[in-house]
């Protein structure tokens, strides 16, 4: 497998792990949007904490996109 190859199936994969980690993120915010009075706090907590840690995969999974996307453009 070629190089130029190589890092598009990586695109592919990161493009795939961005959707999943932002469909989840979008997810949970719209049900904590609807369910913060009903809900139990630890639900809450765990929720928040998991809307956290999906946004920083989301930023992650960002970056790491950008990078092969500009070696890319260096081939």
């Amino acid at each position: 497998m070629s190089k130029i190859d190589e890092i598009k199936e990586d695109i592919g994969w990161l493009k795939v792990i961005f959707g999943i980690l932002t469909a989840v993120d979008i997810s949970l915010l719209g049900w904590l949007a609807q369910n913060y009075e009903n809900a139990k706090l630890f639900v809450l907590i765990v929720a928040l904490v998991v809307i956290f840690i999906c946004t920083i995969g989301i930023v992650y999974v960002n970056k790491k996109a950008y990078k092969k996307i500009k070696e890319l453009g260096e081939l």
